[in-house]
């Protein structure tokens, strides 16, 4: 694989941490900021409402932009907007600070997979989208912990500032090993771009995406009050377990993407039935520490399996001229998911079900994405069917 490709996962790497770190730190910062767990969770909804909002948005601004001078500059915004988080005097500045940073998440990951898949050949667009991904499972595996790790001992404050210079850091890999645009985008209308939206197979799989992600989010939101209140893990329990989710993260990420490769249906399929049967064990497996862990690293291993197939679907049914603002859709799918989820997860805990009640909630959300995606195989079905039909009642 090339460089380049490494480059781009350098900074997923950065926003990964950034999305992710503050689940490890639910309970310092509704501590410190004198707010509920409920109300920190929301500085996770906040995040992935502005993913949502931003991708769309940055995706048309910089689209008459080369790739690689847009994806410098959202790395840029990224690193301020961590800066900002480091710096925040109250809850809302927080809130404000994190909604910043993630404007810049949706459109980096949409127009880093258009270059990525660019950079390989046919056959391998799944695997290199996936090592693109791989940064998010980094992220995880090291990031989180390592940011709930200095939250604990220096603040989570520290965390940010650990961040922002990732951030640094990404921007100059970036600058230096991605290559300039080999095409020119000033060819392209956004009209027409705009118009790939309304593709039915494209909004089925943004929908899918939506659905089907939530229900990662609805737990992974909570485990940190999961492994401690359910399971009675510690707190310093938590930065070993999430290492566990994130080996699991990297293992589902790479195979996901070698399986949509070879057959993207039964991939994807496959990978969201997975993902609602660990979800909906989950729901037992966190009354026992073994199982906890073993099912935390079960479900990085099935969210990240789902993550290649979705984006490549999208990306296929988009071919065209609309592939890098349906890409930054279905990143903003991915993260309005992620929204949904945890909204959900507070509102089981707020509405006097229990955290208990988390995992076979957000299994019922991964079942209905399941369903959107065998509704769009039959619908692609009958359609390709249709020609061949019209053809035989010619003759």
């Amino acid at each position: 694989m090339p460089l380049a490709l490494y480059a781009l996962t350098v900074g997923a790497f950065g926003i990964g941490t950034t999305e992710f770190v503050i689940m490890g730190l639910l309970l310092q910062v509704a501590a410190d900021l004198k707010v509920t767990i409920a109300a920190a969770g929301l500085l996770i909804s906040g995040y992935a409402l502005g993913v949502f909002v931003g991708a769309p948005l940055l995706t048309a601004a910089t689209a008459k932009l080369p790739r690689k001078a847009a994806l410098v500059a959202l790395m840029l915004i990224f690193t301020l907007g961590n800066l900002a988080c480091a710096l925040a005097p109250n809850y809302t500045v927080l809130m404000a600070a994190r909604v910043l940073t993630s404007l810049a998440h949706g459109t980096f990951f949409g127009i880093g997979a258009v270059v990525a898949t660019g950079l390989v050949a046919a056959d391998r667009k799944a695997s290199a989208i996936s090592i693109m991904f791989t940064g998010l499972t980094v992220a995880t595996l090291l990031g989180v912990p390592a940011g709930a790790w200095l939250g604990l001992h220096f603040g989570w404050r520290a965390t940010f500032w650990a961040v922002a210079l990732i951030g640094v850091i990404a921007t100059v890999v970036i600058a230096t090993l991605v290559p300039a645009d080999r095409g020119d985008r000033r060819g392209i209308a956004l009209r027409e771009e705009v118009q790939v939206l309304a593709r039915p197979q494209v909004l089925l799989g943004l929908a899918a995406t939506v659905l089907g992600y939530a229900g990662v989010f609805a737990v992974f939101t909570y485990i940190q009050p999961l492994l401690t209140r359910i399971s009675g893990f510690s707190e310093s329990a938590v930065s070993p377990i999430l290492l566990v989710f994130g080996v699991g993260m990297i293992a589902g990420n790479l195979i996901g993407g070698k399986l949509a490769d070879r057959r993207l249906l039964p991939a994807l399929v496959g990978s969201l039935t997975l993902l609602a049967l660990v979800l909906g064990a989950m729901t037992f497996a966190v009354h026992s520490q073994v199982a906890a862990v073993l099912f935390t690293g079960l479900l990085g291993a099935a969210a990240f399996a789902t993550v290649a197939p979705l984006q490549l679907r999208v990306l296929q049914q988009a071919r065209g001229a609309g592939e890098s603002l349906a890409s930054s859709f279905n990143i903003a799918a991915f993260n309005l998911g992620n929204a949904i989820g945890a909204w959900l997860g507070g509102a089981v805990i707020t509405h006097g079900l229990g955290l208990g009640a988390i995992p076979w909630t957000a299994a019922l959300l991964t079942v209905g994405g399941l369903a959107i995606v065998l509704w769009s195989v039959r619908l692609q079905a009958r359609s390709e069917r249709a020609p061949v039909l019209a053809t035989c009642s010619a003759d």
